[in-house]
């Protein structure tokens, strides 16, 4: 076969720059240390890489979102144990300002500061985040959740929660709306509320109430009547539905049980008077802060006076009591997802490991035989340079 000087000439040319071509990857990989430096090195293991990545990219933002509900959710749980503080002190207040020992000026002291922790308690109802957002305003983030006007607080805010995905399945709820912390909470003992009509003229007073079985559920009146100064005081429980369900004598210190409910009475009921027994309905737990003190404020002295007194406090006290379980239960919830997120995110990190070990696994080079393979090529590309400049010294005219 006969070649031309031109054609010796083009493949040496071509032999040394392909030497140059992978002297070059083979610098490159050494570098990087990496096998694939561009989709044309492995377009297959390309197409792996770039998979995982975004595999990485996605199981990652799921890490920024953990980090970011647990900002959030500490903040609300700090901001519910100043509440839980707030209502203890408070109902410590409340049982020491039902004391027949106190005098009006004593109890005017208590509401006094009850007054002050209505205010904190409001003030932490309107906590803000790193971002100014307002923490229990549900989807109205922008706008105070709660003002107070008058001794009466509104809600300006909605009951919507938000949610991050923190993993592929999971989403977690990273706050608690104003309307379902402070507002929707049970009155009475959570199942039944008693109240004694305005009316009444004897000293009766309705204390501890507890469930005997299962309460059915109904409006009852408990009514009392003594016809004569001497007669024994008696007294009756009928159900707007149910009709009478019990009656008896009453004496200071019994206790009446009809319907599943158990009420602890105290005092001298007069011909007449009433209590209202129903199902629990709801009450804000500011409401039952200005309540209490509105009641410790209008105490005159007088027996009459003091048993109204006693019969409101024991009501607030029942319906604070409610309060504090609410927010034990919602900051239960708040640790709960806080142990969600955890577990979460452990996984999520477990994940993006795997992930990298494996995209190491495809496009890391072994430096070692990386090493190797730039010397062979360096190697090679001087013995191409120096067979062209071997071959481009032939010539007939040499021997002439």
């Amino acid at each position: 076969m006969r070649l031309s000087t031109t054609q010796i000439f083009q493949q040496g040319i071509s032999a040394i720059l392909d030497q140059q071509s992978r002297l070059s990857q083979a610098q490159q990989q050494v570098s990087t240390g990496k096998r694939i430096n561009s989709p044309s090195d492995d377009p297959v293991g390309s197409a792996r890489v770039i998979d995982i990545g975004e595999q990485i990219a996605i199981a990652e933002q799921y890490e920024r979102n953990a980090g970011l509900a647990v900002n959030q959710l500490g903040l609300e749980e700090n901001a519910l144990v100043g509440v839980e503080n707030i209502l203890q002190r408070v109902r410590e207040l409340t049982v020491q300002a039902n004391n027949d020992t106190l005098s009006p000026e004593n109890r005017e002291s208590i509401a006094v500061e009850i007054r002050t922790r209505l205010d904190e308690l409001v003030a932490l109802a309107n906590s803000k985040d790193a971002n100014g957002d307002y923490l229990f305003a549900g989807f109205q983030k922008a706008s105070q959740p709660f003002s107070l006007n008058n001794a009466v607080v509104s809600y300006n805010g909605d009951q919507g929660q938000t949610f991050l995905q923190v993993g592929p399945q999971v989403q977690v709820p990273v706050n608690d709306s104003g309307a379902e912390v402070f507002q929707l909470i049970d009155t009475g003992n959570g199942v039944f509320a008693v109240t004694d009509d305005p009316g009444n003229t004897g000293t009766g007073i309705v204390g501890a109430t507890s469930e005997e079985g299962v309460f059915i559920e109904d409006t009852y009146t408990l009514t009392f009547t003594q016809l004569l100064p001497d007669d024994p005081i008696t007294y009756q429980v009928t159900g707007a539905v149910s009709g009478p369900v019990a009656t008896g004598t009453y004496n200071p210190g019994d206790s009446i049980s009809f319907n599943g409910a158990v009420l602890a009475l105290d005092g001298e009921p007069a011909d007449g008077d009433s209590f209202v027994i129903a199902p629990a309905g709801r009450q804000d737990l500011f409401s039952t802060l200005d309540r209490l003190a509105t009641a410790l404020e209008s105490d005159n002295g007088s027996p009459l006076g003091r048993a109204q007194l006693h019969n409101e406090v024991n009501r607030q006290l029942n319906n604070l009591d409610q309060a504090l379980e609410k927010i034990v239960s919602v900051r239960a919830r708040v640790g709960t997802r806080l142990n969600n997120i955890e577990s979460q995110s452990q996984l999520n990190q477990g994940f993006i490991l795997q992930m990298q070990q494996a995209r190491s696994d495809i496009e890391d080079v072994d430096l070692i035989e990386a090493v190797s393979q730039l010397n062979f090529q360096a190697i090679s590309l001087q013995a191409a340079q120096q067979a062209y400049v071997q071959v481009q010294g032939l010539s007939l005219f040499n021997l002439l």
